[in-house]
């Protein structure tokens, strides 16, 4: 098998021009197959062996480490990131279509135009791996740091769009989820790319058994303290008991767009609020409606906020997303918010907070002044678009407990040490994933949800218009739920407890530890290389 696999990486090297640029974008495409629906984390064992060899027709003599052998890196790198993010992205331009005679021009920017530009993250991971590139194990080192800091990057860069992450790939299930809380997304990923290149030594041999002995070592750790942290979790927790009512509308985007039947869309939600539990069942605490599912600004509608009091029985509260306005000065446009309100069962607004990370081109056109010439405008049509919150607050519930609030995107963000989410009792995500009907989008935005929970060590409770609405546990496991296109109001009952500390350092600290030590390795094997004179 090494000798058939010498053969192959050989003839890989050996290609240049059109051949290096299809196999780079073929492996890059490949390797999204391990992002849900289809979730096949094996693909990126294949996609990273043919990077590592592709990288290695570059050249690794020292004599070439000029500016020509960083492009030609940095352009395998973009190459293999276009692919992967067409293919896992290009559910992107079903938004545009929904209003085809308005923005269907703009459909090659979102299929092509954004991939394009995240994959520059992936070139320069290539380039910079270049800088440390050996002929062994140093290597597969230096790979998996440059993408560990290019996907860290990838998650502020331009307000940051960390969607798809590598790590993502390591972690399809609970027991492959529970190494997040360790490592964080970014380290995750750093030690995913090492893992994942490791078959590219069965080619060249050198730093084979060590190399394979560090991944059996790594995906053994990975594995046992999953399962160990799933054992942990089977012990009944000891906190308040609180049932949630999710109330999923799957109302088409279309419609919500129209805006010319916004009564009948507030009345089946209040329908759908107002249905009595399931048999034996408790009556809902909390009942959660989806994201800006309210058509109206609720604030100038008081008879709205009477509707919803006489559906909530005493004690009950309602977390909703809705649009907040806010006046300016005389002759000015009033600012819009994209907020979550609680409301009890009086109609008095109790709690509120406005989504701090907006949503580009789809809440606010960055530069606008610029784009605006190009006719490039918010999907979302709304006078200057959203405005950003200036901070993110809890919501706190008459009962006592703090609900973190993440509103649809949101939640795909890494809150690395948030002083407000230790704080928190629950998460909630409020969303909308109708504006991309059924692809593989609201999967995907489903599973980083889930890697939430398990990041911070609490249930997360996240309610759709459509896509997917569900409760999920600390250790990423659904509670319950609906599906994608299922309509209805689901209640959940949930005992709370705290979360199960692990005794380690943070996660941020951790990442910054695998990259030291990945470079360090990395810098050995090429100074060794260098030595020998190669």
């Amino acid at each position: 098998m090494e000798l058939r696999m010498e053969r192959l990486a050989g003839r890989i090297m050996l290609l240049g021009g059109w051949g290096r640029a299809v196999l780079a974008l073929l492996a890059g495409a490949f390797g999204a197959l391990a992002m849900p629906p289809v979730s096949f984390f094996a693909a990126l064992f294949f996609s990273f062996t043919l990077l590592v060899w592709l990288m290695d027709g570059v050249g690794s003599n020292p004599e070439r480490m000029g500016s020509r052998g960083l492009r030609s890196a940095f352009l395998i790198g973009w190459l293999f990131g276009l692919g992967y993010f067409v293919a896992g992205l290009w559910w992107v331009g079903a938004a545009l279509l929904l209003e085809a005679d308005e923005f269907a021009w703009a459909l090659p920017l979102a299929v092509l135009g954004l991939p394009a530009v995240l994959a520059i993250f992936y070139g320069v991971a290539t380039a910079f791996a270049r800088l440390f590139w050996s002929d062994g194990l140093g290597r597969i080192a230096a790979l998996a740091a440059a993408f560990g800091l290019a996907e860290w990057l990838r998650s502020f860069v331009a307000t940051g769009f960390p969607w798809n992450a590598i790590g993502y790939g390591a972690m399809p299930v609970p027991v492959m989820m529970q190494s997040v809380r360790v490592f964080g997304l970014f380290g995750m990923s750093a030690l995913s790319v090492f893992v994942f290149a490791v078959p590219a030594l069965f080619a060249t041999r050198r730093g084979l058994r060590p190399g394979i002995a560090l991944a059996l070592l790594l995906l053994a750790g990975h594995f046992g303290y999953g399962a160990y942290q799933l054992h942990l979790s089977e012990a009944t927790g000891d906190g308040q008991e609180v049932t949630v009512r999710l109330v999923q509308p799957a109302i088409d985007q279309s419609v919500k767009l129209q805006n010319s039947d916004r009564v009948a869309v507030f009345e089946k939600h209040l329908r759908l609020t107002a249905l009595p539990p399931e048999a034996g069942g408790r009556q809902p605490d909390i009942i959660v409606w989806p994201e800006t599912t309210i058509p109206f600004i609720l604030t100038e509608n008081p008879d709205a906020l009477q509707r919803i009091a006489a559906v909530l029985k005493e004690g009950q509260v309602l977390v909703t997303g809705t649009v907040r306005s806010e006046e300016q000065a005389a002759g000015e446009a009033p600012l819009y918010y994209n907020s979550i309100y609680v409301i009890d069962h009086s109609g008095q607004i109790l709690s509120a907070t406005d989504k701090v990370h907006l949503t580009p081109f789809g809440e606010y056109v960055p530069w606008e002044n610029l784009l605006k010439r190009f006719g490039i405008e918010n999907l979302v049509a709304l006078p200057g678009g959203f405005t950003a919150g200036a901070r993110r607050n809890l919501l706190t519930l008459p009962n006592g407990l703090k609900l973190y609030p993440l509103i649809c995107y949101e939640v795909i963000f890494p809150q690395v040490e948030d002083e407000a989410l230790s704080q928190s009792d629950l998460i909630v995500n409020v969303t909308n994933d109708a504006w991309f009907g059924n692809t593989p989008g609201p999967y995907q935005h489903f599973l980083q949800a889930r890697m939430k929970a398990v990041e911070s060590g609490r249930f997360l409770i996240r309610d759709a218009n459509n896509g997917i609405s569900a409760t999920i546990d600390p250790q990423g496991r659904v509670v319950s739920g609906l599906g994608l296109n299922a309509e209805g109001a689901k209640d959940i009952s949930l005992r709370l407890r705290k979360p199960i500390e692990n005794g380690l350092p943070s996660p941020n600290y951790n990442f910054w530890m695998v990259t030291a030590l990945l470079l360090s390795g990395a810098v050995i094997s090429r100074l060794g290389f260098v030595s020998k004179g190669n």
